[in-house]
């Protein structure tokens, strides 16, 4: 299989040499398979945040590399690690990170827009990804005017609107009501199964958890346990979460 994405011994530490260091990661390595769904679970304060922000390039590591489609995001310039990740990397944010003074089709637009792609192009595009997740009724309106989970699908399609190579989510349920989580989780499965978009999700909710193929546990900066769902349902799944949760 491919891989989308290979973290190998992974550390970060905060704070200069001669004063009191932190070590928030301690040599994470694993892997996402292209098509891939993978959910990243731990306690507040073991590491999680770090790993995501380094994995989406917002932050850098100590040590350590992370390949996203065979490349190198640790050895990029500044100026080439932006023109990156707008190509490679896609994000939901737990508060939605929308624009309120732009429509819900600008907002979608804008990861093609800072790319210079050709506006019958980004119509075309943005018309078929809203299509895809049902949001077609809405894009003229503003965010201000629309539901949360309607906004949580508004950034999904800016996620996904430049084809990524993997989509990553901070907690992506955090601000919805069950029945929006219910219908974010379905679409983001319904668009690993049927469009092979390789997902990883960092949540503490297992019942978000439940709809990942794979779960890796990370405590104290490091991976520990992994869970697979195998050919388990989506309770079976998420009975077996809790209970790993339960041993924590």
């Amino acid at each position: 299989m491919i891989e989308i994405l290979k973290v190998d011994q992974l550390t970060k530490t905060y704070g200069k040499k001669g004063e009191k260091q932190y070590q928030a990661l301690k040599g994470v390595t694993f892997s996402v398979e292209k098509g891939e769904f993978v959910g990243i679970m731990g306690a507040s304060g073991s590491g999680k945040t770090t790993l995501l922000n380094i994995l989406s390039t917002l932050d850098t590591p100590t040590s350590g590399s992370v390949l996203v489609n065979n490349q190198d995001i640790t050895k990029l310039k500044k100026n080439k690690m932006a023109d990156f990740r707008g190509k490679e990397i896609g994000f939901i944010f737990q508060d939605f990170n929308l624009l309120e003074n732009l429509t819900n089709r600008e907002n979608i637009a804008l990861p093609l827009s800072l790319q210079n792609v050709k506006a019958r192009e980004i119509g075309d595009k943005v018309e078929e990804i809203a299509s895809r997740l049902g949001i077609s009724q809405i894009l003229d309106k503003y965010p201000g005017e629309i539901s949360g989970g309607q906004k949580q699908r508004v950034a999904s399609a800016r996620a996904l609107v430049h084809n990524p190579a993997i989509l990553y989510g901070d907690e992506p349920t955090g601000a919805l009501d069950s029945k929006s989580a219910t219908e974010l989780l379905e679409t983001m499965k319904d668009l690993n199964k049927n469009d092979h978009v390789s997902i990883l999700m960092v949540t503490h909710d297992p019942y978000s958890a439940s709809y990942a193929n794979r779960i890796l546990f990370i405590k104290d900066g490091q991976i520990g346990k992994e869970l697979k769902k195998d050919n388990k349902t989506g309770e079976e799944f998420y009975q077996e979460i809790i209970a790993e949760l339960g041993r924590r």
